[in-house]
């Protein structure tokens, strides 16, 4: 069970990081990178943040992109919000396959 602290801040980091992840992708035509949850430990130490990928077929390959590139991330992050927070938290990106998960369910039903 997360905390109200907890909730603020996985929104202002799913936000921040968003709109990170769309100026990085600008120059990327065809590819659409969005966080849909962020969850933050209840020390605030470490964000895990789940990333939406179009077109599925890139997603490891991004994740692994993002991964290399973890401290410009954090460092933007950090400069975006450090009005509000005293320490920016390790992040961990993850691949959010539930949009897939969805469609193989569909394709069973019919």
């Amino acid at each position: 069970m997360e905390t109200t602290r907890q909730n603020k801040i996985a929104r202002l980091l799913q936000k921040e990081l968003s709109d990170i992840f769309l100026l990085q992708t600008k120059s990327m035509p065809g590819i659409l990178v969005s966080v849909s949850a962020v969850r933050i430990s209840p020390d605030m130490s470490v964000a895990r943040a789940y990333l939406s990928i179009f077109p599925s077929e890139k997603g490891e390959e991004m994740i692994k992109n993002i991964n290399a590139n973890m401290k410009s991330v954090r460092y933007e992050l950090g400069t975006r919000v450090r009005h509000q927070l005293r320490i920016i938290p390790e992040l961990k990106f993850f691949v959010d396959d539930s949009l897939d998960y969805l469609e193989k369910i569909d394709e069973l039903l019919k």
